[in-house]
């Protein structure tokens, strides 16, 4: 199984990056991930570098599948919390994740995350699923409240949170050529549509090429927030996506008399 990836992590007009980005690719399993310090609280940028560094530490040691994946989440968690008691100056950091991971022997994708970071996963060209926000903004949208004003900055989940809550964990799918995905912190997608991302995935060739045009998306937008995010391509996208808008708009044209 082919599997091809692009990443980025910017600054923005913060003082400082406090995202950290990191990837996993062997013989047999993948693992892409996104963390994102919690702002507002001393040590948000540490949080991210340990989580994502032992989750794919953790995992490289050896082939693994979703147990292997929730053991080394929960051992990223650890040493979040390990690290606060060493200096209680950072017995506040937090961090959110948002982690993708494939067995590429049986072709099995799952994914984890906590906060506002989120995993998409693009099919023939369209978004087939996406995580649920960990913020109060979601889930005042859940209730049916839109543009109340909360700061969408507001989770109630993240690792090394004080009052942490179990991280949520996708099903395991199989995964399909041309499968797409992208692994992103909230200073990514709150610029981005979601019709968006589907009509860059639409006009290129290489997954370099998709984060790139994204890219220059959020660029119109004044950027003041880190930005991260890492593009997974699984197989062919640009094929299966071609056939998908070719077979959308055969549709789409009036009949023949």
């Amino acid at each position: 199984m082919n599997i091809a990836f692009a990443m980025t992590s910017q600054q923005g007009e913060r003082a400082n990056n406090q995202d950290r980005v990191g990837h996993l690719l062997t013989e047999h399993n993948a693992c892409f991930v996104v963390c994102d310090g919690v702002a507002g609280l001393p040590g948000g940028e540490q949080a991210a570098r340990i989580a994502c560094d032992t989750l794919v530490d953790t995992l490289a040691s050896q082939p693994f599948g979703m147990p292997e994946s929730r053991q080394a989440i929960e051992k990223s968690d650890r040493a979040i919390r390990e690290a606060q008691q060493i200096n209680l100056k950072l017995q506040r950091m937090s961090t959110t994740l948002a982690a993708l991971f494939i067995d590429r022997a049986q072709q099995l994708a799952w994914w984890a995350h906590a906060g506002d970071s989120r995993i998409y996963h693009f099919r023939r060209g369209y978004v087939k699923q996406v995580t649920h926000d960990h913020s109060l903004a979601q889930r005042m949208k859940d209730a049916g409240y839109e543009n109340t004003g909360i700061n969408s900055n507001l989770l109630y989940n993240a690792l090394g949170a004080e009052t942490m809550r179990e991280v949520s964990y996708s099903e395991v799918i199989t995964l399909e050529d041309g499968d797409a995905f992208l692994v992103c912190s909230d200073g990514f997608w709150l610029h981005l549509a979601t019709a968006e991302m589907e009509q860059a995935l639409r006009m290129v060739n290489s997954c370099e090429e998709w984060l790139t045009l994204m890219q220059q998306a959020i660029d119109k937008t004044r950027k003041n927030d880190n930005l991260s995010a890492v593009a997974v391509w699984v197989g062919s996208p640009q094929e299966t996506t071609l056939l998908q808008s070719l077979a959308d708009s055969a549709r789409l044209l009036p009949p023949r008399d």
